[in-house]
């Protein structure tokens, strides 16, 4: 098949294209790289500015770039917001894409307005992003922020024209699948997330008296939106009460080749408070042996049929809940090596590049049967 891939989100797209080009099939990666991230792609549309020149320089690039995404069996969008124009531009885009390939995969792998609604209306979690048992969030400046981005604008006409006009939707997270089953049940599909295994991986026997590592990768943009602030201040009081069983490292905003670097010999990671399940950062990380903090709750292995291997040290998204959960990974250090077997064993089980290349593949393929 002939397979277009448009936009990023944490390298999604560029893993997911090395799976299926190893199947065979013919992929192009067109993004932006997230901007500062600088993930892969084949054809850059990233856009320095929102200045004139720069506008007009993209504008340009652009429709140079329009004849290139045109005979495609299948076209799938990283999100509604699919590249970096205003919404009311993007119906043109995505009109254009409609007519000129056969079939138009959505992905509900962040925020959209399905996703904002599920949670403002339908509250079908015990917490999230915008709300915890405690807590309703939505005033919370980058939540609010959000929320005036896609529910009542013009981001959000455009995100439910494509939700309901697209041939199919792919979630890869139990949240997002959720939310969209919610909605359109017969044209929504879990597909795990793509994860490029990191062989051979040794995890170093611990000595004992060895710190234990904590790493926390910061993105200012989504700071307090996604629980890192949490784990900022309890990384900095862990650090102060156990100044010598533990090392913090806090990067923000890095490239991802730069980011990479920097994680590698950690031996745990903090990702994302409000979050059920371990989103494609926690993933990388636990592909080299590192433990995640964050999102494991039960729906997250029940989606995926798992029963054995449970790695990811849940946490609840309050301050008490994490500091006193890290301070268990301290004072039993004889654990961690079990938890970084089990959480490579995990990622290879069920997130291999190729696997889900192949879930991928069956769900294209049987848009093109149809």
């Amino acid at each position: 098949m002939k397979i277009l891939l448009l936009g990023e989100y944490s390298n999604l797209h560029a893993t997911l294209a090395e799976g299926l080009r190893t199947l065979g099939h013919q992929v192009l990666v067109v993004s932006d790289g997230t901007n500062i991230y600088n993930y892969r792609r084949d054809i850059s549309l990233y856009r320095k500015s929102t200045g004139l020149f720069s506008s007009v320089g993209y504008a340009l690039k652009l429709l140079s770039v329009l004849p290139k995404l045109r005979g495609f069996d299948i076209v799938q969008l990283i999100n509604p917001d699919f590249i970096s124009l205003k919404a009311k531009r993007q119906f043109a885009i995505y009109d254009y894409l409609r007519r000129h390939n056969k079939h138009v995969v959505l992905g509900a792998f962040g925020n959209d307005w399905q996703w904002v609604k599920s949670n403002l209306e339908d509250r079908f979690m015990r917490y999230g992003d915008f709300y915890t048992e405690h807590e309703d969030r939505t005033d919370v400046p980058q939540v609010k922020k959000v929320i005036d981005e896609w529910y009542h604008s013009e981001k959000g006409h455009l995100s439910r024209y494509i939700a309901k006009d697209c041939d199919a939707i792919v979630a890869c997270l139990y949240e997002y699948y959720k939310s969209y089953e919610m909605a359109y049940p017969e044209k929504t599909t879990f597909i795990p997330l793509p994860i490029i295994p990191k062989k051979p991986i040794s995890v170093n026997q611990r000595k004992p008296g060895d710190p234990v590592r904590f790493f926390l990768g910061i993105k200012r943009n989504i700071m307090a939106f996604k629980g890192m602030d949490l784990f900022y201040e309890v990384l900095l009081k862990l650090k102060k009460d156990y100044p010598d069983q533990c090392e913090v490292t806090i990067v923000e905003d890095l490239p991802f080749e730069e980011y990479v670097k920097k994680m590698e010999h950690q031996d745990v990671i903090l990702d994302q408070a409000y979050s059920y399940t371990p989103a494609m950062n926690a993933l990388e990380a636990m592909s080299r042996g590192i433990i995640c903090v964050g999102g494991g709750e039960p729906e997250n292995y029940e989606i995926l049929g798992e029963q054995e291997l449970h790695p990811i040290v849940n946490i609840l998204p309050d301050k008490e809940h994490i500091y006193n959960t890290l301070v268990q990974l301290i004072k039993y250090p004889e654990n961690i090596d079990t938890l970084k077997q089990q959480s490579i064993a995990y990622v290879e089980k069920h997130h291999h590049y190729v696997n889900v290349a192949r879930q991928y593949e069956a769900l294209y393929q049987q848009l093109m049967g149809e």
